[in-house]
């Protein structure tokens, strides 16, 4: 039997397609800072908890990041919109400073003319029920913690340009 392969969905844009003005940080004219909502599909068997990453990929930003979730419970398939930095995270997630140097989701802001930036959002099924990060931490660390405790991963990217 052929298992389903594991999905990661944002309601608030397709695959490859423009992150809505609402969504990106505060910096930007229209920017709201509200966290994307994202759901996960086919959770891979063995799976005891998920963690999230949002990079912005281009040269420029050299991977900047914009959101880290981390010890979302494996009964979680979703983080709803606005989530971040409220009541509405999961119950035991844990959320990380972003590379702006505040706590939780910041949006996209990119800098003006640099042209079309690539967010690539990452949901990883870890074989732990815990990752122990501080909240300072930076994207090498979060790399080596989760290194070696990834059963599967799931992307979805999101582009932006002002």
């Amino acid at each position: 039997m052929e298992s389903k392969k594991f999905i990661l969905l944002s309601s608030a844009f397709e695959n490859g397609k423009v992150i809505p003005t609402k969504y990106a940080n505060s910096g930007v004219i229209g920017g709201k800072n509200v966290s994307i909502p994202l759901n996960w599909e086919n959770i891979s068997k063995g799976t005891k908890s998920f963690a999230v990453s949002i990079i912005d990929l281009h040269p420029v930003a050299n991977n900047w990041v914009h959101w880290f979730v981390i010890n979302i419970p494996l009964t979680v398939n979703e983080i709803v919109e606005g989530a971040s930095n409220t009541n509405k995270i999961p119950a035991g997630s844990k959320e990380l400073n972003n590379t702006f140097g505040s706590l939780g989701y910041g949006g996209p802001q990119p800098p003006k003319g640099s042209g079309l930036h690539k967010y690539e959002v990452t949901i990883y099924a870890l074989h732990v029920e815990k990752l122990e990060l501080d909240k300072h931490t930076s994207l090498t660390t979060f790399r080596k913690a989760v290194e070696g405790k990834v059963i599967a991963t799931a992307k979805t990217v999101g582009v932006f340009e002002r």
